[in-house]
């Protein structure tokens, strides 16, 4: 799993990287599809998500007959808020205070309580979609939709009948995509409350369980995933005019490719870098926006002094971002994260 996990944060990356560089007139590239796919990205994150903690309630139902939910709640404070709570005040102090102490415009249009409200109670994707604090607060969207969405999962779990569960979800993922393909309530798509790629992910893992679904994928089906999965992310042709078409698409492909790569997979990616980058990769994605920041005012301070070729620019930056990013997640993770990730063995 840690390579793809690895290969969705640069997806997102490669996705913000440009717009931060037109923004503010640098060269910039985005031509390619592979650009402008970071949401998709993110969904296969939650998939993943989905399927993962669905796989480990749904265990743990079978083994003790309940749901221990105050270990449940610990290990996803442990794991998540730290870097969450983090990355929240520094985006705010660098907003809010540091853009204006090095002489940088940047128009806040919010009332800071008001915001820190939405973000503490996890609702960053409300406060992104109503002001727009800047792209290192946005991209913790995503983080407040997970967590939303755990909010309810461990519950249902401990109160559900296990036999119960796949029809739950079935209907729940059936109904909730009905919901936002007719658009019946619009704050749920203005607002991104898409939990259900969540449940789909958890429909393939409680499957995989109960009649190894995964296993009976054989190598022309698992290649065949693979290819468009691939396909997906680096070409245009699997695009649809309808958003609710693509969000159909993806809740049949991103489980598929998630079973696929779980059983027996075509080919083991055995670096150990690789692997360790997807270990860190909620850092990745937690510090990539401050790094696209940095070295995008580093690259105007260079554009404006010396005549570098826009293809040089292009290169080194992107190269630059990547660098920084992985530089602070492993750091993070390291001196910061791990700290807590230990204090998880109390709450298995």
């Amino acid at each position: 799993m840690n390579p793809l996990r690895f290969f969705l944060a640069s997806i997102v990356m490669l996705f913000h990287l440009p717009q931060f560089f037109k923004n503010r007139g640098l060269p910039y590239f985005d031509n390619s599809p592979i650009f402008n796919k970071g949401t998709e990205a993110v969904y296969v994150f939650f998939v993943l998500s989905g399927y993962l903690i669905i796989r480990l309630l749904y265990i743990e139902k079978i083994k003790t007959s309940s749901i221990n939910i105050r270990n449940f709640y610990m290990r996803r404070v442990l794991r998540i808020f730290p870097l969450y709570f983090f990355v929240l005040i520094s985006g705010l102090f660098y907003y809010n205070y540091f853009l204006d102490l090095i002489g940088i415009s940047f128009e806040t249009n919010y009332n800071l309580v008001e915001l820190l409200t939405l973000y503490i109670f996890f609702l960053p994707n409300v406060a992104s979609n109503l002001y727009h604090p800047g792209g290192a607060l946005e991209v913790l969207w995503s983080i407040g939709i997970e967590e939303q969405f755990y909010l309810f999962i461990a519950p249902l779990f401990l109160f559900l009948n296990k036999r119960y569960l796949i029809p739950f979800f079935s209907i729940f993922t059936v109904g909730y995509f009905l919901l936002i393909a007719t658009n019946i309530f619009p704050f749920l798509s203005d607002f991104d409350f898409f939990y259900f790629y969540f449940s789909v992910g958890g429909i393939a893992s409680i499957l995989d369980i109960k009649y190894g679904l995964g296993k009976r994928f054989n190598q022309i089906s698992k290649f065949s995933i693979l290819i468009l999965f691939i396909g997906f992310f680096t070409t245009d042709l699997i695009q649809f005019s309808i958003e609710s078409y693509n969000h159909l698409f993806g809740l049949i492909l991103f489980p598929l490719l998630v079973l696929t790569i779980s059983n027996n997979p075509i080919f083991i990616i055995k670096s150990k870098i690789v692997n360790y980058l997807g270990k860190i990769s909620y850092g990745i994605y937690m510090y990539h926006a401050f790094a696209i920041n940095f070295i995008g005012f580093l690259a105007l301070k260079m554009n404006s002094k010396f005549n570098i070729s826009t293809a040089a620019m292009m290169v080194v930056s992107f190269v630059l971002v990547f660098l920084t990013t992985i530089a602070a997640a492993h750091l993070s993770f390291k001196f910061f994260e791990q700290k807590f990730i230990r204090l998880k063995k109390y709450f298995r």
